[in-house]
């Protein structure tokens, strides 16, 4: 199977890096922080239910710790992980 590089580019466009001060950091918190939900609750039931993917896998850990590298799925919203260089 043949991917067009236009397919490609807009997966990388939907793609958002999220910058973190130091690692490891809870999966719940960067939903919440990041805005993709409005608080703490809403973050762990989401996780809870199976609506989050980290790195390919169904994470239903809410306090899964999340490293540099790591990418977050989320209804529409995919973050690539990565420790703020100072």
């Amino acid at each position: 199977m043949l991917i067009s590089a236009a397919l490609i580019d807009s997966i990388y466009r939907l793609m958002r890096e999220v910058e973190i001060k130091k690692e490891p950091v809870e999966l719940y918190k960067i939903l919440k922080f990041e805005g993709i939900v409005s608080n703490g609750a809403e973050a762990k039931s989401m996780i809870a239910n199976g609506q989050v993917v980290v790195n390919g896998h169904v994470e239903t850990r809410k306090r899964n710790k999340i490293l540099s590298g790591d990418i977050i799925e989320c209804g529409q919203y995919k973050l690539h992980i990565k420790v703020k260089s100072e």
